[in-house]
């Protein structure tokens, strides 16, 4: 086997050199809008704003961006989506979408649905091969890739609906996987076809031990809650006594960082950790090397980027773009500025406000971080706390107290006639203090944002923390019908989760409503 692993070996590394771009991100991102704008010329979209007159002008760039206006998904459901939802051919892009992702996001609770187009599913498979390739760059014994991978993600039982399907992007993919890595693949659809989460982990576990994992690629949450079923089921020490292989995880979905600890209790010995950034509307990006941490943006394949300065000029307190706000290109971004990311893709979405900011670190070389959510940001009195900003705060607090977080959320309260961050940690150390543990976290918070310093000596009187057990955020996840390899716990509770949150932990604490 090592003979076939070392062809395989050799054979990505070729690859890998291959996928180096040849011409610059910016020319790319102009080939890639002429050629969307050229394949959606004559649908309802395309018609709608000339985009014939618009490959025309001397500058296609700025007259898109001049003709088109920008969209949030509310904007781009209503007027377009839903029509291409009743089965209407030629909305958006060519042809009648034949699948729709269910995405409920994490800012709302309402299902989105997203479509997706054999396109869209072609440049999802290049990216993906060209990731595979890029795993060359990892010291990985030649004999890893003949084992096999699995790969954690949501039912691909999908639902009919008219003439298309349903269900969540991880699922579809699933459906239309290349035909080279069902070899390798696991855990197969016997199992993916469950339709409940908690009896697919309850199968994977029992048919463990006859698989030789050396890949796993899913959300960081849901692969430990694997480990940790499967660990319990077998009576291990560690996931490596039964995978003794396992050296890889690509992983996406939600940050990494504030899982490591917990995670790496349950391994036996160090393995690779390899970020990407997978939406369901589409492959922005991935880690290409173990250099860095930092994502590599896509410039090639089906997505035209753009780019809105997260400011108060471009987007109101709740995270909503303004009507003047205006967007970007490639060619225009500045380290160390935050963006809201837009795309216009191969599955119809146009000038299309995706909803994550990201930050990118090297400009020349499209090199990024994921900083949050538009909507997840945390700013009642000028705090202007990110999700990344959160995340960091929370694993320096864990690694000092050594408390074993896996999830965590904020949310502001009233605290007399001021305000308070209220936040909900989950740990693993029973001895942990709260006040303690609140009081870390807000001088971690202090050091890193100067906003959140200042705003704490003035108009946030307080922070305080409420330690619960894992499963108390699992089981509300479940109750909203979003435990699953793809969903993801809200880091910040506003609104209508916040409420509802909140009246989940006074019926589970049996605390009386104030």
């Amino acid at each position: 086997m090592y003979s076939l692993g070392h062809f395989i070996k050799t054979g990505i590394r070729l690859g890998a050199t291959r996928s180096e771009p040849r011409v610059s991100p910016v020319m790319q991102q102009k080939k890639t809008l002429t050629s969307l704008l050229s394949e959606a010329c004559d649908t309802a979209f395309g018609r709608h704003y000339n985009f014939r007159q618009i490959l025309e002008s001397p500058d296609p760039v700025r007259a898109f961006q001049e003709r088109v206006p920008l969209h949030d998904y509310d904007r781009m459901y209503d007027q377009w989506w839903s029509r291409a939802r009743q089965d209407e051919a030629d909305v958006c892009w060519p042809g009648q979408i034949p699948w729709f992702a269910l995405s409920s996001g994490t800012s709302n609770a309402a299902s989105k649905y997203i479509p997706v187009t054999p396109d869209i599913i072609r440049t999802m498979k290049k990216v993906s091969r060209r990731l595979f390739c890029d795993m060359a760059h990892f010291d990985l014994p030649a004999d890893l890739f003949t084992k096999q991978m699995l790969m954690v993600g949501s039912c691909t039982s999908l639902t009919p609906e008219g003439g298309h399907w349903v269900g969540d992007m991880s699922g579809i993919i699933g459906l239309n996987r290349p035909f080279w890595l069902k070899k390798y693949y696991k855990p197969g659809r016997h199992i993916t076809t469950i339709p409940e989460w908690e009896d697919r982990i309850k199968q994977i576990a029992e048919e463990a031990p006859q698989w030789d994992i050396g890949f796993i690629v899913g959300n960081v949450a849901w692969v430990q809650m694997i480990f940790e079923r499967v660990i319990e089921r077998h009576g291990l020490k560690n996931i490596h006594e039964i995978w003794p292989n396992f050296s890889l995880i690509l992983h996406g979905g939600i940050f990494f960082e504030p899982y490591r600890q917990t995670f790496e209790q349950l391994l036996g010995r160090p393995v690779h950790y390899v970020d990407s950034y997978m939406a369901s509307e589409g492959f922005i990006a991935y880690q290409p090397g173990p250099e860095s941490r930092l994502l590599r943006l896509v410039t090639d394949a089906g997505i035209f980027y753009e780019f809105v300065p997260f400011n108060e000029q471009n987007f109101d307190e709740n995270g909503n773009l303004r009507p003047d706000a205006t967007a970007i290109t490639l060619a225009d971004v500045q380290p160390g500025q935050q963006y809201a990311l837009i795309l216009n893709t191969d599955a119809g979405a146009w000038r299309y406000l995706l909803g994550d900011t990201i930050e990118f670190v090297d400009v020349n070389r499209v090199r990024f971080k994921v900083t949050g959510r538009v909507k997840h940001f945390l700013s009642v009195v000028g705090e202007h706390l990110s999700v990344d900003n959160m995340n960091t705060a929370i694993r320096k607090t864990d690694l000092k107290m050594n408390a074993g977080v896996k999830e965590f959320a904020v949310a502001a309260v009233q605290h007399g006639s001021h305000w308070a961050h209220q936040w909900y940690v989950s740990v693993d150390n029973a001895y942990i203090n709260a006040p303690e543990f609140a009081a870390n976290l807000d001088a971690h918070l202090c050091e890193i944002n100067d906003d959140y310093a200042v705003e704490r000596r003035y108009a946030l009187r307080d922070v305080r923390v409420e330690l619960l057990p894992h499963e108390v955020f699992y089981n509300w996840m479940d109750e909203q019908g979003k435990l699953n390899g793809q969903a993801k716990f809200p880091r910040v509770l506003k609104g209508a989760v916040q409420s509802n949150w909140e009246a989940y932990l006074r019926r589970i604490l049996n605390i009386s409503e104030p």
